[in-house]
């Protein structure tokens, strides 16, 4: 079993690293007196960076930018699914490279990160909360970005590195 899992040690360790560092911030706003569940507003949320960066404690029980709210059972699932995909077609998706094993790594982390948040609390506990110098009509009305957390970092940085690398292995093969 254990040598099963060697060839794919840089994606459990990147897993396990943003699992954890999800958790434990999640815990440490959890354990902040100072800061309630639903502090997303002054007073209630802490500047740590004047009118740019705020730690916030808010509940979402729905996916990035509150879409299916309400439906944490249903993007459960879909987290589950995803995970079980992942694992399936490891192969296909060349989880043996290294840098796709950082890619799903950093994915994985995330899903597990904010599916652990579904089970235990109901909902996703988001805390950074960054505030724009400028805002965009229908994404950030305000110039302020949905509150979001270590967990959604894994996810999207994950993903973009995959697609990146996909378009690069594209080029190449073009050329």
């Amino acid at each position: 079993m254990i040598r099963a899992l060697v060839p794919y040690q840089r994606f459990w360790w990147i897993t396990l690293i943003i699992y954890g560092l999800d958790q434990c911030t999640k815990w440490w706003i959890l354990s902040l007196d100072t800061l309630p569940l639903g502090s997303y507003f002054s007073p209630d949320s802490i500047e740590i960076l004047p009118n740019f960066f705020y730690l916030v404690h808010i509940g979402n029980d729905g996916a990035a930018w509150g879409l299916l709210s309400g439906q944490g059972r249903l993007l459960g699932c879909i987290a589950l699914i995803a995970l079980v995909s992942i694992y399936y077609f490891r192969q296909q998706l060349e989880l043996i490279m290294p840098s796709i094993q950082i890619c799903f790594g950093l994915l994985t982390g995330g899903i597990l990160g904010n599916v652990t948040d579904r089970i235990v609390h109901g909902h996703v506990i988001d805390f950074l909360d960054f505030h724009l110098p400028f805002s965009l009509p229908y994404l950030f009305p305000n110039g302020r970005y949905p509150a979001f957390n270590i967990a959604d970092c894994g996810i999207v940085i994950g993903v973009f590195l995959y697609l990146v690398l996909g378009f690069f292995d594209r080029q190449q093969q073009a050329d």
